[in-house]
């Protein structure tokens, strides 16, 4: 069973949650906590589970094995409007024939709360969600970062124990994305909500969570902070997940690995031995030609807060360097290559896929 994380007094308690498909496993035995007013990202690859995941905690998804607890009271056999649990879909689903206010109180009226005390609700939810005033529009004038915040009202509604985001803003261009992360993470954290999303996108993960959790083939490779993962990634998939190029089995002994990039330094406590070494792009330091490995620059990407310059040595992988645009060469260029050990991470055993 792969069950990396286990929180005390947690909210949500998956265990040995296993989903099949035509025989093939979609969610392999996961087991997974998710503490009270705890934001938990899921990452993954199409196809890792992670969106079967979400549906089987709001029981939309049948378990063929294992089980949901939520508050430690078994959910097998409860259905989905009866687990108190808010559910947010990338597509938002609003109701294109009720207003603003009538969507954020669809779930107000389903749980019998009175038409007065909806109004209520109503007002405060679209003034926290950043609409104040908006109750009466409707939902074909709206942008679709406000849509956004309507099904995250409506979601909220219901004060539900755990609310549940599928890919909520994948459909929304990249500046408004990267604004609206911010706001919800300060948003859940304000009103104590416990979180538990699934996205694609590691940069709103990382922005939105207390914990990520990366899935592979049903199961989970990875569980912890934010910086843990970055820092410190669990395998190779994990790392190229992530979007680390510089991946090469490599041998350690002491503080030098043996590389196809030559030796290159690590830290005192690394692991001896053959494993996968990464090297992070901002490790990769240019020098000049005779001072180092000597590569050809291939191409380089102007990436917002840096370049991303592609080498290519002469017997050896390709790697990756980040540097300033000031100090980025020109594709062409010769240049040397040294490598800073704080940006070394050897893996472990070299990935099987």
């Amino acid at each position: 069973m792969t069950r990396l994380t286990e929180v005390r007094g947690a909210l949500l308690g998956i265990e040995a949650a296993t989903v099949r498909f035509g025989g093939r496993p979609v969610l392999d035995a996961v087991g997974l906590d998710v503490a009270e007013h705890e934001i938990v990202c899921v990452l993954g690859p199409s196809g890792s589970g992670k969106s079967t995941l979400l549906r089987a905690v709001a029981g939309l998804q049948t378990l063929d094995a294992g089980r949901v607890q939520l508050d430690g009271r078994d959910q097998s056999g409860v259905p989905a409007h009866r687990r108190g649990v808010g559910l947010m879909f990338q597509d938002h689903q609003l109701f294109p024939q009720r207003d603003v206010g009538g969507n954020v109180a669809f779930g107000l009226r389903m749980h019998g709360v009175p038409k007065g005390e909806q109004g209520v609700r109503v007002r405060e939810l679209l003034e926290l969600v950043g609409l104040p005033g908006a109750a009466s529009r409707a939902v074909a004038s709206l942008s679709g970062g406000e849509q956004q915040r309507v099904a995250l009202a409506r979601a909220l509604a219901p004060r539900p124990r755990l609310l549940m985001l599928d890919e909520p803003l994948g459909q929304l261009d990249r500046s408004l994305r990267e604004r609206l992360v911010v706001e919800l993470g300060q948003l859940f954290r304000e009103l104590g909500t416990t979180v538990l999303a699934v996205t694609h996108d590691q940069g709103e993960a990382f922005a939105l969570a207390d914990r990520v959790v990366v899935m592979r083939d049903g199961r989970i490779a990875q569980s912890g902070t934010p910086l843990e993962v970055w820092q410190h990634p669990a395998d190779e998939f994990v790392a190229r997940f992530l979007g680390f190029d510089n991946v090469v089995e490599a041998t350690v002994s002491g503080e030098v690995a043996d590389t196809p990039w030559g030796k290159v330094p690590v830290s005192e406590e690394a692991p001896q031995g053959p494993g996968t070494l990464l090297i992070r792009p901002a490790g990769v330091r240019l020098v000049a030609p005779a001072d180092g490995l000597r590569c050809t620059v291939a191409a380089r990407t102007f990436r917002g807060t840096h370049v991303a310059v592609q080498l290519q040595p002469e017997d050896a992988p390709p790697l990756e360097a980040a540097c300033a645009l000031r100090d980025a060469p020109e594709p062409g260029d010769e240049v040397g290559v040294e490598f800073d050990a704080a940006e070394i991470v050897v893996l472990g055993a070299p990935s099987a896929a």
